[in-house]
């Protein structure tokens, strides 16, 4: 049997980027090998889409077992771009696939070299070069998969900025797909780290203040206002809101 890894197809031996660990995390593989099973399917489109969600949930299970300091991040990001996703009127296929590609983004953190995906508060310059490349690395190791195509595309920029200053491509504005603009917001807003605002609504207001003061720089200014328009709907606790719990039935 092969592994599939980087976007290739090995037999034996792995030719390593120096950027990318020597060993490969061994939750790779169990993941690539839950993908593929989708290959064997013979379904209806919406059958194919049902279960392409539960097995990409079952790798988005893994992901945060390889880095439980972020567990539950992907299912979160997949929840704030879905909200946008809707509000900005994705076609209920454009919708699935930037779900697929919330909860699989950081997937490419497991290729880096593993001192590097127990946290990521504090990185050296060399190390924070280094896990610049993880978007790029979690596309290649995606795209032997068709149903990922699109949702590949979008890992692969979601580290993008407005302004062309992101990585891994230095792409700018429009030409960045508007579902990696959308999951870049919704992966920052997550992202932020407000220790000492333990209230869950405040510190979301605090984080939608720091993404407003990026827009136009680092993301999309008109996505960013469509978040804050509807800002009473992002999830301020572990009990959704109503109005959000639509976002998660589509997860």
């Amino acid at each position: 049997d092969h592994v599939v890894v980087l976007g290739f197809a090995f037999f034996g031996e792995i030719t390593m980027h120096p950027y990318i660990s020597e060993q490969v995390h061994p939750r790779i593989i169990t993941m690539q090998a839950m993908l593929r099973k989708i290959d064997c399917l013979r379904l209806t489109l919406a059958s194919h889409r049902d279960v392409e969600s539960i097995l990409v949930h079952q790798v988005g299970k893994e992901i945060d077992r390889a880095l439980p300091w972020q567990a539950g991040h992907g299912l979160r990001t997949a929840a704030i771009s879905l909200l946008i996703g809707q509000v900005v009127g994705l076609a209920p296929n454009e919708l699935h696939n930037l779900k697929l590609a919330a909860l699989l983004h950081d997937i490419g953190l497991l290729m880096l070299p593993h001192e590097l995906t127990l946290e990521m508060n504090r990185l050296d310059p060399d190390s924070y070069v280094t896990v610049q490349n993880h978007p790029r690395l979690g596309a290649s190791i995606l795209e032997p998969f068709f149903f990922l195509r699109d949702a590949t595309v979008l890992i692969a920029h979601h580290h993008e900025r407005w302004d062309g200053s992101g990585y891994p491509y230095g792409i700018r504005g429009q030409f960045i797909p508007l579902g990696s603009r959308i999951l870049s917001i919704a992966d920052a807003f997550d992202a932020i780290r407000i220790p000492e605002v333990s209230n869950p609504v405040a510190r979301n207001k605090i984080a939608l203040r720091i993404i407003r003061v990026a827009a136009g720089t680092q993301f999309d200014p008109e996505l960013v206002e469509t978040l804050c328009l509807f800002q009473e709907s992002i999830p301020g606790s572990d009990l959704i809101e109503p109005k959000m719990r639509k976002c998660f039935d589509l997860l």
